[in-house]
């Protein structure tokens, strides 16, 4: 009787197909159907309050605790951060890109002895030699007494250095004041 191999309609099903199956059943079978229905939906219920009750035990206990939502979203973003760095894919990525931080270290590295040597290529150019030559005549024409013979290097740091010492001294100036 009960373990019938016919199918029970869904919840949408037209009335139709309910019906035919209701007709299929005997007065008997149909009986037995509505008291297990009954007592599965009291169970339903009892297990729902049974829940209830439990999920509020809990709370009172976690209130006891002093254990709060916050608290319990750390733990839970700490252990599933745990959980992600143990797994074997996080592990390779991270390797990965340690991986490629080294070559780009490596590769920034090398990009710095590049520049540097052009830098040096571009000194020891023609085209700078004749610049640095005339920024020599012009300090020398402008300097006067001092002997044309340093480099464009001594240039910017005599500029620099005259720049400082006058603004040394107008601080002076300004604190006698």
């Amino acid at each position: 009787g009960l373990l019938r191999s016919d199918s029970i309609p869904e919840v949408g099903e037209d009335a139709a197909a309910t019906v035919g199956m209701a007709e299929t059943l005997s007065e008997e079978e149909q009986d037995e159907l509505r008291k297990e229905l009954a007592k599965v939906e009291e169970e339903i219920q009892t297990l729902s309050q049974v829940l209830a009750a439990k999920e509020k035990h809990l709370a009172e206990i976690k209130r006891k605790l002093g254990i709060n939502s916050l608290q319990e979203l750390k733990q839970n973003i700490t252990k599933s951060w745990q959980d992600v760095t143990s797994t074997t894919a996080y592990k390779k990525t991270s390797e990965t890109l340690s991986q490629a931080g080294q070559k780009a270290s490596a590769a920034f590295s090398s990009v710095g002895s590049v520049i540097t040597k052009k830098f040096e290529d571009v000194r020891n150019s023609p085209t700078f030699k004749s610049f640095e030559e005339k920024v020599e005549n012009l300090k020398s024409k402008v300097g006067g007494s001092k002997p044309a013979g340093g480099d464009f290097g001594e240039v910017l740091n005599s500029a620099a250095n005259a720049s400082a010492t006058e603004t040394i001294a107008e601080q002076t100036q300004e604190e006698t004041h």
